[in-house]
């Protein structure tokens, strides 16, 4: 996990991993609402190393419900994802538990569920969306 105050120290080094996660929330979220999101609030950004390159980067927050508090990964991006995947996902269920979560959570497209199947994610649900005419979308 990288220290708020050290967020500046690789972020044009991650800030093309968060872009391109950006633009499929179609509208949603910029690369700077990612940035403000980790800088002003309280979500968190983990990189991943290959030696001494930032290969990835994924960015995480709390959400509590009334019965259950989840670990959501909010923002995946990378290069060379087969490689960081499994010790990220060890790292971040540690967190979870240290944390007293009761899991992860992601919400995604829809080809991140072969990506994470064999890790014991399961597709619970789908999100469906319709414009409202007129509004700007996309």
């Amino acid at each position: 996990m990288v220290p708020t105050q050290y967020v500046d120290t690789c972020w044009k080094t991650i800030e093309p991993f968060l872009a391109k996660a950006a633009d499929y929330t179609y509208g949603r979220f910029t690369v700077e609402d990612i940035y403000d999101s980790i800088t002003d609030y309280d979500h968190h950004l983990w990189v991943a190393i290959d030696g001494e390159t930032i290969v990835g980067a994924v960015v995480t927050s709390f959400v509590t419900y009334p019965k259950r508090k989840m670990l959501c990964m909010q923002f995946c991006g990378g290069i060379e994802l087969r490689h960081w995947k499994a010790p990220m996902l060890a790292l971040l269920q540690q967190f979870a538990r240290d944390t007293n979560c009761d899991g992860i959570e992601a919400t995604a497209r829809r080809g991140w569920a072969k990506v994470f199947q064999a890790d014991g994610f399961q597709s619970n649900w789908v999100t469906f969306e319709l414009p409202v005419e007129g509004a700007q979308y996309g």
